[in-house]
């Protein structure tokens, strides 16, 4: 079993384990011992990319040191989005990829994932092995053979280009009036280039990064301020982004704000009538409504469900050879232009098909009516196992047995903070508040005993 690591790299409250300095500089002189080829130590690279976060420096340091330590020559890319530093750990030949972030999580926590030269996130058994690395210990390199560091200006510059050509050919975003916000994130710079470079006007908001301020009451998880913007504006559309920009949810010229699960299903049937979508299928998790796998069968496709987290998501997407998959909470990862979700690039993709098609964002973010859905999240303490309980078992079965053949029971412990996730979905909405309610107690009540 891992211990570090979570559903999406290691993550926590900075200056707090396993989010510490000194943790760092040891996951990074691991990460290059696993990743260090036979030869001398210039022939190894590492790409570091990073959100704004003030503990970030801290972070970047430590890995640094660690990771030169190896014999690891370490390129710095400053703030920018995930799916760059998989972009260009693949374009650059890196053996490696890191980025500093805790994607939508609050600005005092922080994480760090990986990626392998393929661009990819790593797999639960390289990160294991990285593990063991860490408790176990490494070699450093010889005095002659400490690794290098240096700046790469002009990463975001080059992540911009990438998100463009993936439109269709001679796409422009001329005339559209554009609300996106950036959750002071990795992406307060790149996606306000990218969409006023394809013509858009754009109404930045959340841009301002302190370093303390990122996914504070803006992004992705917090779309209210972009929509208050967008019917003040008068704006035919919102993008709003999380703080690593792996993950978007979009919000129409009416304010209404629509979720990951309904842009997949609009890119599934688009690319499936255009003839790009391979194998058929889209790509999502357990936590997709209902109403998708619907829509999806009444139009020919399969939904493919995987366990939670976009890397669970890509790797089924690279074994049966799919091209589209994602997350309900906006994850979209195309692996005909990226490596891992990418927030900016689906939100550009949703743009051109309003612009193709000539319909409103209102009319395509509504492609399909959800099974009503509830989730309910209960906080426990760290070292504590309240679903192992029986009081917790038995409302679990209890509530599974009540939706039996009228809905479905989801318990799951978060991958990236110390939660416990109750969600349900049924068309009766006083048995979805009775089952989920009756979990969410027990769960309660077991984790403060």
């Amino acid at each position: 079993m891992r211990k570090l690591f979570g559903t999406d790299g290691v993550r926590g409250t900075a200056n707090q384990a396993p989010m510490t300095a000194e943790m760092a500089l040891q996951i990074g002189a691991a990460a290059g011992r696993y990743f260090r080829r036979d030869g001398n130590g210039n022939e190894h690279r590492v790409m570091i990319g990073k959100d704004p976060r003030r503990s970030g420096y801290m972070f970047e340091t430590a890995l640094t040191a660690g990771l030169v330590s190896t014999g690891m020559n370490v390129m710095l890319m400053g703030p920018v989005p995930t799916p760059a530093v998989g972009q260009m750990t693949k374009s650059l030949r890196a053996d490696l990829g890191v980025m500093i972030s805790a994607s939508h999580n609050p600005a005092a926590d922080n994480g760090i994932k990986f990626f392998g030269p393929d661009g990819f996130k790593l797999s639960d058994q390289a990160e294991l092995e990285i593990e063991t690395l860490v408790e176990s210990g490494v070699t450093l390199a010889q005095p002659q053979n400490i690794g290098w560091v240096r700046r790469i200006d002009d990463a975001h510059y080059r992540y911009v280009e990438r998100v463009k050509t993936s439109l269709p050919r001679g796409v422009k975003l001329d005339g559209l009036k554009v609300v996106v916000d950036c959750a002071n994130g990795a992406a307060y710079r790149a996606a306000p280039e990218a969409l006023w470079e394809l013509g858009a006007k754009v109404i930045p908001v959340a841009v301002n990064p302190n370093g303390h301020n990122i996914n504070l009451n803006c992004g992705s998880t917090h779309p209210e301020m972009a929509a208050a913007t967008v019917l003040r504006e008068g704006a035919d559309v919102g993008i709003c982004l999380d703080g690593d920009a792996d993950r978007v949810i979009l919000i129409d010229e009416k304010g209404q704000v629509a979720d990951g699960d309904q842009l997949m299903a609009l890119l599934a049937t688009r690319w499936a009538s255009d003839g790009v979508l391979t194998g058929g299928a889209l790509v999502a998790t357990v936590m997709s409504n209902l109403g998708l796998e619907r829509y999806l069968e009444a139009h020919g496709l399969t939904l493919e469900r995987t366990a939670v987290g976009d890397r669970y998501v890509v790797e089924r997407m690279r074994e049966g050879g799919f091209n589209l998959g994602g997350e309900q909470s906006g994850h979209i990862v195309m692996t005909d232009h990226a490596t891992t979700g990418d927030g900016l690039m689906a939100g550009l993709h949703f743009l051109a098909e309003m612009v193709l098609s000539g319909q409103k964002a209102s009319t395509l973010v509504r492609q399909f009516e959800p099974v009503p859905q509830l989730l309910k999240n209960v906080r426990y303490a760290a070292g504590t196992a309240p679903l192992d309980m029986p009081a917790v078992q038995s409302a679990i079965s209890s509530a599974e047995a009540a939706l039996n053949g009228r809905g479905r029971l989801l318990i799951r412990k978060s991958g990236t903070e110390p939660l416990i996730r109750v969600m349900a979905e049924s068309e009766d909405p006083g048995l979805l508040e009775r089952t989920v309610g009756s979990v969410v107690d027990a769960v309660t009540e077991a984790a403060s005993a």
